[in-house]
């Protein structure tokens, strides 16, 4: 299998049917990426098509020094970021507990499987319920399994910033877990 980077060399080398390959290397992570930030299945689907045309008009620009992923994950992010303005999506208070928790659906029936998924669903909800940066940094950290330093490259802060905003987006999120699961334990009594 060709590395991402050889892919990159015969784009580059006008052998454009090379960048499909790119695009299916990536396309479900940028469509996870885009859905956490957007929150909704077509304008995810719309992100991540910009995110595309735009990397492959400006891979000219990618330096690579980088990881390909690390430099595409930072285009998702501003792409998504821009989207949203545009949009001026409201974000969705810390109250609201209603979310769209497809991302990580986990499909089975088996106890133990059920109990993931049941965990699961809390975590996409209260990941939903955060806003944009801390979504962003949880789901490059957790899902992306990114670096403290490709993270930092991504958001283009420094590193010791994203290991800041990572605990903190952790904080929040224990919170948010704790409120679910406090209303969810309220409910079985």
């Amino acid at each position: 299998m060709r590395s991402d980077q050889e892919l990159i060399q015969e784009v580059l080398s006008g052998v454009q049917a090379s960048y499909a390959e790119l695009v299916r290397r990536h396309q479900r992570f940028v469509f996870t990426l885009a859905l956490r930030f957007a929150r909704k299945r077509e304008d995810a689907e719309e992100i991540a098509q910009d995110c595309f045309v735009k990397a492959y008009r400006s891979l000219h620009t990618f330096k690579r020094t980088a990881k390909f992923t690390t430099w595409l994950y930072s285009i998702v992010y501003t792409t998504s970021m821009t989207f949203l303005r545009k949009k001026q999506l409201d974000t969705h208070s810390i109250d609201d507990t209603t979310q769209d928790t497809g991302a990580w659906e986990i499909a089975s029936f088996d106890a133990d499987i059920t109990e993931q998924r049941s965990r699961s669903v809390y975590v996409n909800q209260a990941i939903g319920q955060l806003l944009p940066d801390d979504r962003a940094i949880i789901t490059l950290f957790y899902l992306g399994e990114l670096s403290l330093e490709e993270i930092a490259e991504t958001l283009n802060i420094e590193t010791n910033t994203a290991k800041v905003k990572l605990h903190r987006a952790r904080q929040r999120l224990r919170t948010r877990l704790g409120q679910l699961l406090k209303h969810e334990v309220n409910e079985l009594l």
